[in-house]
């Protein structure tokens, strides 16, 4: 579908995916201090697994049957998945949300800028310029003003 690939869409759903992704914290640090962050954990994938699971089957399948063509590191998505909700689950409500997301966040944008100035794991190379490089000091600045 042609609106898929829009700058728009792509832009609304980049947004939607941080408040989802804001909101899962949020979720998961309630479950983290009321049940720990092994249930969290567990809850977290579980009901994501169920989810797509039941997608899969409902769309007759998927393409898993060639999982082995792909570079054997990209299968640590699911562990880097659970680090991920284990450990925002787990800061999230002993630090507080926005200092959590803040580093979160800033650190994406400096190991995505790694992966595309260098090309690693499969990214394509977009170089670091003055102008990229000005807006990691800005959100480091950020993360200073926040954190502090």
């Amino acid at each position: 579908m042609p609106i898929l690939n829009t700058p728009v869409f792509l832009i609304v759903l980049a947004a939607l995916g941080g408040v989802a992704g804001t909101l899962q914290a949020q979720f998961m640090g309630v479950l983290d201090k009321n049940i720990g962050t092994l249930e969290s954990v567990f809850i977290t994938y579980g009901g994501g697994g169920l989810a797509i699971g039941l997608t899969m089957l409902f769309l007759r399948g998927g393409n898993l049957g060639v999982w082995h063509t792909v570079p054997w590191y990209t299968l640590l998505a699911g562990l880097l998945g659970l680090a991920v909700v284990g450990i925002l689950g787990f800061a999230a409500p002993r630090i507080g949300l926005v200092p959590v997301m803040t580093l979160f966040v800033a650190s994406q944008f400096i190991m995505a800028a790694a992966l595309d100035h260098f090309g690693l794991l499969g990214a394509e190379i977009r170089p670091l310029d003055l102008t990229r490089i000005s807006g990691v000091g800005v959100i480091l600045f950020g993360v200073w003003l926040v954190v502090r």
